[in-house]
């Protein structure tokens, strides 16, 4: 079993920008990949970002350049630093880690970015 917290949420300003933190435990060595997700309301999660245990990324057409996804493995940690944030950023961030059998989903942190 693998748990993952996020951490980091809230209100920012358009043009502003975050880190959010996802922190993993429990099995961790199973752990070949971690990823973060979006959701609104009414729609699918969305790939915002993912990082392979060999540092390899990919990133949704909507965030990159903007977004980074980074890892810290001494913390069992990845973060994600947004910047330039837009409204349309606005959702429920997932973090999810994976495994060669299941991924875990953590609860999400909310994300607010004001017009």
């Amino acid at each position: 079993q693998v748990q993952v917290v996020e951490s980091g949420g809230g209100l920012v300003q358009a043009g502003g920008s975050l880190r959010l933190s996802c922190a993993a435990s429990g099995s961790i060595f199973s752990i070949n990949a971690m990823g973060w997700y979006r959701a609104v309301p009414g729609e699918q999660r969305e790939l915002v970002a993912h990082i392979s245990n060999g540092g390899d990324t990919k990133y949704g057409d909507s965030v990159k350049g903007r977004f980074t996804i980074s890892r810290d493995n001494a913390k069992n940690t990845v973060y994600l630093q947004m910047n330039s944030l837009k409204a349309e950023d606005t959702a429920v961030y997932y973090c999810r880690a994976f495994t060669p059998s299941v991924g875990y989903w953590g609860r999400g942190t909310q994300v607010t970015v004001s017009a």
